[in-house]
């Protein structure tokens, strides 16, 4: 299983950034996927999951409408769309298969990709 993540990067605060995650090794389309984050000095923080048919989602509270997870099934790969962003959104986010869709626990994850909101 591999899990690669793109698309962090430098954002100003209000800004947009939208992360990608390539999956292979598994049958991609057979399982929900989801993304978590960390931030330096921080646990880690669950942000959204996506079910295989992509019919459900769900996301952490502090998202609050500026994030949308979604996924290609037929490109294997998992995207994360990042608007509204703040200085508080600063950190590592990872790529992660879940046990299943109503799990924060995970099987694999991603190196990561890093989100940095600043002026």
């Amino acid at each position: 299983v591999q899990l690669v993540e793109s698309g962090g990067g430098l954002a100003q605060p209000g800004g947009s950034l939208r992360l990608s995650c390539a999956a292979s090794g598994f049958t991609f389309s057979e399982y929900a996927m989801m993304w978590v984050r960390q931030a330096p000095g921080k646990g880690p923080e669950w942000v959204a999951v996506i079910s295989v048919g992509s019919s459900g989602t769900r996301y952490g509270d502090f998202v609050k409408g500026r994030f949308t997870i979604s996924r290609d099934n037929t490109k294997n790969t998992l995207y994360l769309q990042m608007n509204g962003l703040s200085p508080e959104d600063t950190a590592l986010y990872i790529c992660a298969r879940p046990r299943d869709y109503f799990s924060t626990e995970f099987d694999y994850r991603g190196q990561g990709t890093q989100v940095t909101v600043s002026s």
